[in-house]
């Protein structure tokens, strides 16, 4: 049984693709910054002397969001109807 038809093109996967890679690298992100933001907080009860070296996983936790933006233009640029 074939899915070509106007409604369900071959490339619906890619798209799903697309945004399952927006979507968990954006939730992963947000964890990772509200975790990373919790322990900046408590590194500047105990130890207020190192609250700019625990910025660094709040740095990263953005650039794993950026990450995911780039795969989905990736995956979206290759997901075009003429590659088929």
């Amino acid at each position: 049984m074939s899915c070509v038809t106007a409604y369900c093109p071959q490339y619906f996967f890619g798209y799903i693709g697309v945004a399952s890679a927006l979507i968990f690298a954006n939730l992963g992100a947000a964890y990772g910054s509200a975790k990373a933001g919790v322990g900046i907080c408590s590194m500047g009860v105990l130890k207020p002397e190192l609250i700019m070296k625990s910025v660094v996983p709040v740095v990263m936790a953005g650039i794993l969001g950026i990450y995911g933006m780039i795969v989905a233009v990736i995956i979206v640029q290759r997901s075009t109807e003429s590659s088929i």
